[in-house]
């Protein structure tokens, strides 16, 4: 595949008729539209990368975000997942998975919430990160997994991967508190920016400190029963770091993303892991409000700008070039010379980061060979009613 580069946002070529969709005219815009063929495409892609081993991958269903989605995990034999919220936490539940992480520090009533959708669940093994006595505490009496949250330099949450003592600590006063200790969490979410040779080199150098933080545990007496690494972005750098292969732990990886794709994961992953974008947005051409320029109905409530302008690539027309949104409104350039789509015109458009844009929609099309053949609630959107 080569690549069509807009202003520093790259999209590979792909074929616009094969997202086109019979009688989209008749549906309100902004829509999200989701392709499953394209999802199974995808599933089966991450498969092979993993030689057929559907138990190490843990996928993060916030990217997923619909019930029927974590339903074709589950057909695929993937059964381990990670959710950060406890309405994807419910939702996944009941989509048929096995063994579910909380990849988020849940705290006090949060925390109680995740007890309560664990105790409608028991078959399902529920677990949740901790990095401190006061994590742990929260959970004791419950039937909660605790997984030890391990900063590898992203500095968001977890212990930093040079404090080995206290993370050996930390899971000593886990088993004497006769809580189940699972194992270790690491997310290297922060290297996404490197090319693909300095994020190998970055991650698995990480991933070298983060044997050596197991290598205590191996002193100590701990059994690890799990490590989980790795997003998107270090998806192929834990795939390719052979100390994982060999390991007596199981070893999981929790890329998301690729579920779906978006113009981040699609250019940060080699070609030939064959993805493609699963989700794009449908929006109309509202404006001509100067020459060269035109506005459709996407702006950042549609299509997310927390990762950066352009917020999107228009599939098929990579001259034109996304500008700044406002809330509703998305400008787009269309260079000198260059056909302008008319007021009415439909765009299809991937997102640069599509987990925020599911998030922001109540409803996807489901279309398979260009017919919507359903309407479906993006089931884990947003948050559970407070619980008083």
């Amino acid at each position: 595949m080569t690549a069509a580069i807009t202003r520093g946002l790259s999209l590979p070529e792909i074929d616009l008729h094969s997202y086109l969709i019979e009688g989209v005219e008749r549906v309100m815009t902004p829509a999200l539209a989701i392709y499953p063929d394209i999802v199974d495409s995808n599933i089966r892609a991450t498969l092979r990368l993993m030689d057929g081993n559907a138990n190490r991958w843990r996928p993060h269903v916030k990217t997923t975000k619909l019930r029927s989605i974590m339903k074709r995990f589950v057909e695929h034999g993937i059964v381990n997942f990670k959710c950060s919220t406890s309405l994807e936490l419910s939702t996944v539940c009941e989509a048929g998975a096995s063994d579910v992480l909380v990849a988020y520090p849940m705290v006090g009533a949060n925390s109680r919430r995740v007890q309560e959708i664990s105790s409608r669940f028991p078959e399902v093994a529920i677990s949740a990160l901790v990095e401190s006595q006061p994590h742990v505490e929260q959970w004791r009496g419950s039937n909660i997994g605790l997984f030890i949250d391990v900063n590898p330099g992203m500095n968001r949450t977890g212990i930093e991967d040079d404090r080995v003592d206290e993370i050996v600590q930390l899971a000593r006063r886990i088993q004497d508190g006769r809580q189940i200790f699972r194992g270790l969490h690491y997310y290297d979410g922060h290297l996404s920016s490197l090319d693909i040779v300095e994020r190998e080199r970055t991650a698995q150098r990480g991933y070298d400190r983060l044997m050596k933080v197991i290598a205590e545990f191996d002193r100590a007496g701990i059994d690890i029963g799990e490590v989980v690494t790795a997003g998107t972005p270090s998806f192929p750098c834990s795939l390719s770091y052979r100390p994982f292969a060999g390991a007596k732990f199981i070893h999981r990886a929790s890329p998301g993303t690729i579920v779906y794709n978006d113009c981040s994961s699609l250019t940060q992953l080699p070609s030939e892991f064959g993805y493609q974008p699963a989700a794009v947005v449908v929006s109309t051409v509202v404006s001509h409000p100067s020459s060269g320029r035109l506005t459709c109905d996407a702006g950042h409530k549609t299509v997310s700008a927390d990762s950066g302008i352009p917020t999107c690539a228009v599939l098929g027309s990579p001259a034109l070039v996304p500008l700044k949104p406002s809330e509703e409104h998305l400008p787009i350039e269309a260079p000198e010379g260059s056909l302008t789509p008319p007021i009415g015109n439909l765009l299809y458009l991937v997102p640069r980061h599509i987990c925020p844009t599911v998030n922001n929609f109540d409803h996807a099309l489901i279309v398979l060979d260009g017919k919507i053949v359903g309407i479906e609630q993006v089931t884990a959107r947003g948050r559970e009613k407070p619980m008083v």
